[in-house]
Protein backbone atom coordinates (compact mmCIF):
# COMPACT_ATOMS: atom_id res chain seq x y z
CA UNK A 1 0.00 0.00 0.00
CA UNK A 2 0.95 3.56 -0.42
CA UNK A 3 1.58 6.06 2.51
CA UNK A 4 2.73 9.91 2.54
CA UNK A 5 5.30 11.14 4.43
CA UNK A 6 5.11 14.88 4.87
CA UNK A 7 8.17 17.22 5.94
CA UNK A 8 9.27 20.84 6.26
CA UNK A 9 11.74 21.99 3.69
CA UNK A 10 13.66 24.69 4.59
CA UNK A 11 15.40 26.32 1.28
CA UNK A 12 17.79 29.29 1.25
CA UNK A 13 17.02 32.53 -0.43
CA UNK A 14 17.82 31.63 -3.44
CA UNK A 15 16.40 27.99 -3.63
CA UNK A 16 12.98 29.52 -2.40
CA UNK A 17 13.22 31.83 -5.39
CA UNK A 18 14.11 28.79 -7.94
CA UNK A 19 10.89 27.11 -6.22
CA UNK A 20 8.76 29.78 -7.12
CA UNK A 21 9.83 30.12 -10.71
CA UNK A 22 9.18 26.38 -11.15
CA UNK A 23 5.63 27.04 -9.56
CA UNK A 24 5.24 29.74 -11.74
CA UNK A 25 6.29 27.62 -14.76
CA UNK A 26 4.35 24.94 -14.24
CA UNK A 27 1.70 26.96 -13.52
CA UNK A 28 1.43 28.27 -17.39
CA UNK A 29 1.95 25.03 -18.52
CA UNK A 30 -0.83 23.59 -17.03
CA UNK A 31 -2.85 27.18 -18.37
CA UNK A 32 -1.56 26.45 -22.04
CA UNK A 33 -2.58 22.61 -21.65
CA UNK A 34 -6.26 23.63 -20.71
CA UNK A 35 -6.17 26.47 -23.45
CA UNK A 36 -4.87 23.88 -26.18
CA UNK A 37 -7.41 21.41 -25.28
CA UNK A 38 -10.38 23.76 -25.05
CA UNK A 39 -9.32 25.58 -28.34
CA UNK A 40 -9.08 22.19 -29.98
CA UNK A 41 -12.98 21.31 -29.12
CA UNK A 42 -14.27 24.63 -29.81
CA UNK A 43 -12.65 25.06 -32.84
CA UNK A 44 -11.93 21.17 -34.80
CA UNK A 45 -14.13 19.22 -32.30
CA UNK A 46 -10.98 17.27 -31.88
CA UNK A 47 -10.05 16.01 -28.46
CA UNK A 48 -6.52 16.53 -26.97
CA UNK A 49 -4.86 13.57 -25.21
CA UNK A 50 -2.73 13.37 -22.23
CA UNK A 51 0.20 11.22 -24.06
CA UNK A 52 0.19 13.87 -26.94
CA UNK A 53 0.90 17.47 -24.55
CA UNK A 54 3.40 14.86 -23.15
CA UNK A 55 5.40 15.02 -26.42
CA UNK A 56 5.14 18.95 -26.85
CA UNK A 57 6.42 19.49 -23.71
CA UNK A 58 10.17 18.74 -24.86
CA UNK A 59 9.36 21.79 -27.35
CA UNK A 60 8.33 23.77 -24.67
CA UNK A 61 11.27 22.95 -22.69
CA UNK A 62 13.78 24.24 -25.52
CA UNK A 63 11.22 27.40 -26.56
CA UNK A 64 11.05 28.41 -22.91
CA UNK A 65 14.27 29.36 -21.28
CA UNK A 66 12.90 29.16 -17.68
CA UNK A 67 11.24 25.73 -18.82
CA UNK A 68 14.71 24.08 -19.72
CA UNK A 69 15.56 24.84 -16.10
CA UNK A 70 12.83 22.36 -15.29
CA UNK A 71 12.99 18.45 -15.03
CA UNK A 72 11.26 16.78 -17.72
CA UNK A 73 9.02 15.01 -15.67
CA UNK A 74 7.92 17.63 -13.69
CA UNK A 75 6.24 19.28 -16.90
CA UNK A 76 4.96 15.22 -17.69
CA UNK A 77 2.87 15.33 -13.96
CA UNK A 78 1.27 18.74 -14.64
CA UNK A 79 0.06 17.52 -18.04
CA UNK A 80 -1.22 14.50 -15.88
CA UNK A 81 -2.76 16.66 -13.35
CA UNK A 82 -4.76 18.52 -16.11
CA UNK A 83 -6.14 14.86 -17.77
CA UNK A 84 -7.39 14.15 -14.05
CA UNK A 85 -9.43 17.39 -13.66
CA UNK A 86 -10.63 16.17 -17.14
CA UNK A 87 -11.45 12.97 -16.50
CA UNK A 88 -13.21 13.94 -12.81
CA UNK A 89 -15.45 16.64 -15.51
CA UNK A 90 -16.81 13.90 -17.64
CA UNK A 91 -16.95 11.48 -14.49
CA UNK A 92 -19.49 14.11 -13.17
CA UNK A 93 -21.62 14.91 -16.42
CA UNK A 94 -21.65 11.07 -16.80
CA UNK A 95 -23.57 11.09 -13.10
CA UNK A 96 -25.72 13.94 -14.27
CA UNK A 97 -23.88 16.05 -11.94
CA UNK A 98 -22.41 19.79 -11.66
CA UNK A 99 -19.92 19.20 -14.31
CA UNK A 100 -17.24 21.87 -13.20
CA UNK A 101 -15.09 22.52 -16.23
CA UNK A 102 -11.34 22.98 -15.80
CA UNK A 103 -10.29 26.19 -15.53
CA UNK A 104 -7.67 28.18 -15.96
CA UNK A 105 -5.21 28.25 -12.80
CA UNK A 106 -4.09 32.17 -11.12
CA UNK A 107 -0.96 32.33 -8.72
CA UNK A 108 -3.25 32.14 -6.04
CA UNK A 109 -4.46 28.59 -7.33
CA UNK A 110 -1.49 27.02 -8.14
CA UNK A 111 0.96 26.00 -5.60
CA UNK A 112 2.44 22.84 -6.36
CA UNK A 113 4.92 20.44 -8.14
CA UNK A 114 5.80 16.47 -8.75
CA UNK A 115 8.25 14.37 -9.64
CA UNK A 116 7.07 10.49 -10.61
CA UNK A 117 10.43 8.78 -10.44
CA UNK A 118 12.67 8.76 -7.31
CA UNK A 119 16.39 8.92 -8.70
CA UNK A 120 15.12 10.97 -11.98
CA UNK A 121 14.43 14.63 -10.63
CA UNK A 122 14.81 14.31 -7.10
CA UNK A 123 16.63 11.62 -4.67
CA UNK A 124 17.98 11.93 -1.43
CA UNK A 125 21.00 13.02 -0.23
CA UNK A 126 22.30 12.93 3.22
CA UNK A 127 19.63 14.31 4.99
CA UNK A 128 18.95 16.90 1.92
CA UNK A 129 16.91 16.28 -0.78
CA UNK A 130 18.39 17.29 -4.20
CA UNK A 131 15.85 18.97 -6.75
CA UNK A 132 16.93 19.12 -10.11
CA UNK A 133 17.68 22.66 -11.17
CA UNK A 134 17.55 23.68 -7.35
CA UNK A 135 20.06 22.01 -5.29
CA UNK A 136 20.31 20.54 -2.44
CA UNK A 137 17.00 21.53 0.01
CA UNK A 138 17.21 21.29 3.96
CA UNK A 139 14.88 18.80 5.32
CA UNK A 140 13.34 18.39 8.90
CA UNK A 141 13.03 14.71 9.25
CA UNK A 142 10.92 15.09 12.18
CA UNK A 143 10.18 11.16 12.12
CA UNK A 144 12.00 8.48 10.21
CA UNK A 145 10.53 7.99 6.25
CA UNK A 146 9.28 4.33 5.65
CA UNK A 147 9.21 1.93 2.88
CA UNK A 148 10.11 2.55 -1.07
CA UNK A 149 10.10 6.10 -2.52
CA UNK A 150 8.26 6.40 -5.43
CA UNK A 151 7.34 9.64 -6.05
CA UNK A 152 7.71 13.26 -4.46
CA UNK A 153 5.41 16.40 -4.45
CA UNK A 154 6.59 19.85 -3.35
CA UNK A 155 3.73 21.98 -2.04
CA UNK A 156 3.86 25.78 -0.94
CA UNK A 157 1.51 26.46 2.19
CA UNK A 158 1.09 30.00 3.20
CA UNK A 159 4.76 31.03 2.43
CA UNK A 160 6.30 27.50 3.60
CA UNK A 161 7.40 24.91 1.91
CA UNK A 162 6.32 20.94 1.94
CA UNK A 163 7.92 17.93 0.69
CA UNK A 164 5.25 14.87 0.68
CA UNK A 165 6.90 11.53 -0.12
CA UNK A 166 4.87 8.95 -1.52
CA UNK A 167 5.99 5.60 -0.54
CA UNK A 168 4.99 1.59 -1.18
CA UNK A 169 4.91 0.33 2.65
CA UNK A 170 3.76 -2.96 3.91
CA UNK A 171 0.99 -2.86 6.11
CA UNK A 172 1.93 -3.26 10.33
CA UNK A 173 -1.25 -5.49 11.77
CA UNK A 174 -1.91 -4.86 15.18
CA UNK A 175 -2.57 -7.10 18.09
CA UNK A 176 -6.27 -8.13 17.87
CA UNK A 177 -8.20 -7.12 20.81
CA UNK A 178 -11.84 -8.85 20.70
CA UNK A 179 -13.30 -5.32 20.51
CA UNK A 180 -15.67 -3.57 18.16
CA UNK A 181 -18.16 -0.65 18.05
CA UNK A 182 -20.53 1.31 16.37
CA UNK A 183 -20.06 5.05 15.94
CA UNK A 184 -22.73 7.63 14.87
CA UNK A 185 -21.08 10.96 14.38
CA UNK A 186 -22.92 14.60 15.34
CA UNK A 187 -22.44 18.20 15.54
CA UNK A 188 -23.40 18.20 19.58
CA UNK A 189 -20.45 15.17 19.99
CA UNK A 190 -18.36 14.99 17.63
CA UNK A 191 -18.68 10.98 17.67
CA UNK A 192 -20.72 8.50 20.16
CA UNK A 193 -19.84 4.99 20.31
CA UNK A 194 -22.11 2.22 20.92
CA UNK A 195 -19.93 1.70 24.16
CA UNK A 196 -21.64 4.96 25.57
CA UNK A 197 -18.88 7.20 24.39
CA UNK A 198 -19.01 10.63 23.64
CA UNK A 199 -16.59 12.99 21.92
CA UNK A 200 -16.80 16.31 22.46
CA UNK A 201 -16.84 18.70 19.94
CA UNK A 202 -13.94 21.18 19.63
CA UNK A 203 -15.97 23.24 17.17
CA UNK A 204 -12.64 24.69 15.61
CA UNK A 205 -14.03 27.36 13.13
CA UNK A 206 -16.87 28.74 15.31
CA UNK A 207 -14.66 29.42 18.45
CA UNK A 208 -11.96 31.58 16.04
CA UNK A 209 -14.80 32.73 14.29
CA UNK A 210 -14.77 36.23 15.71
CA UNK A 211 -11.03 36.68 15.16
CA UNK A 212 -11.33 35.22 11.55
CA UNK A 213 -14.41 38.18 10.81
CA UNK A 214 -12.09 40.77 12.09
CA UNK A 215 -8.89 39.82 9.52
CA UNK A 216 -11.48 39.47 6.74
CA UNK A 217 -12.56 42.58 7.40
CA UNK A 218 -9.24 44.25 7.23
CA UNK A 219 -8.58 42.56 4.05
CA UNK A 220 -11.78 44.16 2.59
CA UNK A 221 -10.44 47.73 3.88
CA UNK A 222 -7.25 47.89 2.27
CA UNK A 223 -6.24 49.16 -1.39
CA UNK A 224 -7.03 46.33 -3.50
CA UNK A 225 -3.82 44.94 -4.86
CA UNK A 226 -1.62 46.82 -2.39
CA UNK A 227 1.14 45.72 -0.71
CA UNK A 228 -1.03 46.20 2.69
CA UNK A 229 -3.87 44.11 1.62
CA UNK A 230 -1.33 41.30 0.54
CA UNK A 231 0.07 41.25 4.18
CA UNK A 232 -3.35 40.94 5.22
CA UNK A 233 -4.46 38.44 3.26
CA UNK A 234 -1.16 36.36 4.16
CA UNK A 235 -2.27 36.80 8.30
CA UNK A 236 -6.02 35.79 7.01
CA UNK A 237 -4.66 32.38 4.92
CA UNK A 238 -1.89 31.51 7.98
CA UNK A 239 -5.07 31.97 10.64
CA UNK A 240 -7.13 29.49 8.06
CA UNK A 241 -4.05 26.79 7.76
CA UNK A 242 -3.67 27.21 12.09
CA UNK A 243 -7.34 25.77 12.51
CA UNK A 244 -7.39 23.25 9.47
CA UNK A 245 -4.43 22.20 11.42
CA UNK A 246 -5.75 21.56 14.82
CA UNK A 247 -9.05 20.51 13.19
CA UNK A 248 -6.65 17.47 11.23
CA UNK A 249 -3.93 16.90 14.48
CA UNK A 250 -7.67 16.35 16.34
CA UNK A 251 -9.11 13.77 14.54
CA UNK A 252 -5.63 11.96 13.78
CA UNK A 253 -5.02 11.38 16.97
CA UNK A 254 -8.55 10.35 17.62
CA UNK A 255 -8.59 7.99 14.94
CA UNK A 256 -5.70 6.27 16.53
CA UNK A 257 -7.28 6.38 19.90
CA UNK A 258 -10.08 4.53 17.82
CA UNK A 259 -8.04 1.81 15.64
CA UNK A 260 -5.62 0.94 18.91
CA UNK A 261 -8.54 0.06 20.69
CA UNK A 262 -11.05 -1.79 18.50
CA UNK A 263 -10.73 -4.51 15.55
CA UNK A 264 -13.92 -3.85 13.73
CA UNK A 265 -15.64 -0.34 13.61
CA UNK A 266 -18.66 0.75 11.61
CA UNK A 267 -19.34 4.44 10.59
CA UNK A 268 -22.53 5.70 8.69
CA UNK A 269 -22.17 6.40 4.97
CA UNK A 270 -23.30 9.55 5.15
CA UNK A 271 -23.23 11.75 1.78
CA UNK A 272 -21.77 15.04 2.90
CA UNK A 273 -22.07 16.89 -0.06
CA UNK A 274 -25.76 16.35 -0.13
CA UNK A 275 -26.25 17.28 3.48
CA UNK A 276 -24.01 20.63 3.32
CA UNK A 277 -27.06 22.12 1.02
CA UNK A 278 -28.85 22.96 4.41
CA UNK A 279 -27.88 26.41 5.13
CA UNK A 280 -28.77 25.71 8.44
CA UNK A 281 -26.50 23.16 9.29
CA UNK A 282 -23.82 23.37 6.48
CA UNK A 283 -21.21 25.40 8.86
CA UNK A 284 -21.17 22.63 11.70
CA UNK A 285 -20.89 19.92 9.32
CA UNK A 286 -18.20 21.47 7.66
CA UNK A 287 -16.52 22.33 11.23
CA UNK A 288 -16.93 19.03 12.61
CA UNK A 289 -14.80 17.53 9.90
CA UNK A 290 -16.96 14.35 9.27
CA UNK A 291 -15.33 13.81 5.61
CA UNK A 292 -11.67 13.61 7.01
CA UNK A 293 -12.23 11.71 9.75
CA UNK A 294 -14.10 8.72 7.48
CA UNK A 295 -11.19 9.51 5.42
CA UNK A 296 -8.10 9.05 8.25
CA UNK A 297 -10.06 5.99 9.56
CA UNK A 298 -10.11 3.73 6.58
CA UNK A 299 -6.83 4.76 5.77
CA UNK A 300 -5.26 3.96 9.37
CA UNK A 301 -7.60 0.65 9.09
CA UNK A 302 -5.76 -0.85 6.56
CA UNK A 303 -2.60 0.23 7.33
CA UNK A 304 -3.33 -1.71 10.72
CA UNK A 305 -5.38 -4.46 9.52
CA UNK A 306 -8.43 -3.28 11.19
CA UNK A 307 -11.91 -4.01 9.27
CA UNK A 308 -13.78 -0.56 8.81
CA UNK A 309 -17.17 -0.55 7.18
CA UNK A 310 -19.85 2.15 6.11
CA UNK A 311 -22.93 1.13 6.02
CA UNK A 312 -26.38 2.86 5.44
CA UNK A 313 -27.73 5.44 8.05
CA UNK A 314 -31.65 4.96 7.42
CA UNK A 315 -33.34 4.74 9.81
CA UNK A 316 -30.69 3.88 12.48
CA UNK A 317 -31.94 6.72 14.93
CA UNK A 318 -35.26 6.77 14.64
CA UNK A 319 -35.35 2.46 15.66
CA UNK A 320 -35.13 0.57 18.97
CA UNK A 321 -31.52 -1.40 19.06
CA UNK A 322 -33.39 -3.37 21.59
CA UNK A 323 -36.50 -4.53 19.90
CA UNK A 324 -36.53 -2.99 16.68
CA UNK A 325 -39.42 -0.86 17.58
CA UNK A 326 -40.26 2.63 14.84
CA UNK A 327 -40.33 5.93 17.24
CA UNK A 328 -42.34 7.77 14.93
CA UNK A 329 -43.40 10.61 16.06
CA UNK A 330 -38.89 10.98 16.70
CA UNK A 331 -38.05 14.51 15.67
CA UNK A 332 -34.54 16.29 15.35
CA UNK A 333 -35.41 18.07 18.78
CA UNK A 334 -35.78 14.98 20.56
CA UNK A 335 -32.42 13.50 22.23
CA UNK A 336 -33.37 10.97 24.57
CA UNK A 337 -35.54 7.62 23.16
CA UNK A 338 -37.32 5.42 25.25
CA UNK A 339 -39.03 2.41 24.66
CA UNK A 340 -41.69 0.01 26.19
CA UNK A 341 -39.23 -2.84 25.84
CA UNK A 342 -37.40 -0.77 28.88
CA UNK A 343 -34.34 0.88 26.73
CA UNK A 344 -33.69 4.68 27.68
CA UNK A 345 -30.55 6.12 26.56
CA UNK A 346 -29.18 8.68 24.54
CA UNK A 347 -30.62 9.28 20.57
CA UNK A 348 -27.14 8.94 19.54
CA UNK A 349 -26.11 6.21 21.07
CA UNK A 350 -28.93 4.22 20.11
CA UNK A 351 -28.24 4.91 16.55
CA UNK A 352 -24.50 3.61 17.06
CA UNK A 353 -25.80 0.64 18.28
CA UNK A 354 -27.42 0.59 15.35
CA UNK A 355 -25.11 0.78 13.07
CA UNK A 356 -22.70 -1.95 15.06
CA UNK A 357 -25.43 -4.08 14.22
CA UNK A 358 -25.40 -3.54 10.41
CA UNK A 359 -22.15 -3.83 10.70
CA UNK A 360 -21.85 -7.32 12.01
CA UNK A 361 -24.14 -7.83 8.70
CA UNK A 362 -21.63 -7.23 6.60
CA UNK A 363 -18.46 -8.82 8.60
CA UNK A 364 -18.00 -12.00 7.30
CA UNK A 365 -16.22 -15.39 8.95
CA UNK A 366 -14.10 -15.46 6.35
CA UNK A 367 -12.64 -11.97 7.28
CA UNK A 368 -10.71 -12.95 10.49
CA UNK A 369 -9.14 -10.11 12.64
CA UNK A 370 -6.04 -8.34 11.27
CA UNK A 371 -7.45 -9.65 7.28
CA UNK A 372 -8.18 -5.74 6.14
CA UNK A 373 -10.76 -3.61 4.97
CA UNK A 374 -13.47 -3.89 3.18
CA UNK A 375 -13.86 -2.34 -0.52
CA UNK A 376 -14.94 0.70 1.06
CA UNK A 377 -11.63 1.72 2.11
CA UNK A 378 -10.10 0.92 -1.07
CA UNK A 379 -12.53 3.50 -2.97
CA UNK A 380 -12.05 6.23 -0.78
Amino acid sequence: MYKTFKYRLYPSKNQGRLLNQTVETCRRWYNLCLAERKDAWEGEKRSVGKYEQMANAKLYRKENPYAGRVHSQVLQVVTADLDKAFQAFFRRVKRGETPGYPRFRSQERFDSFGCKQYGNGFKLDGRRLKLFGIGRVAVRWHRPIEGQIKTVRIRRQEGKWYACFACDVEPHPLAPTGQEVGIDVGIASLLTTSDGEHIQNPQWYRSEQAKLRVLQRRVSRREKGGANQRKAVCALRLHHAHLANRRADYIKKLVHDLISRYDRIAVEDLQIANMVQNPHLAKSILDAGWGYFRLQLFSKAAYAGRIAVAVPPAYTSKVCSQCGTLFENLTLADRWVSCECGLSLDRDENAARNLLRLGRNLWRETWPIGAGVRQEAAQL
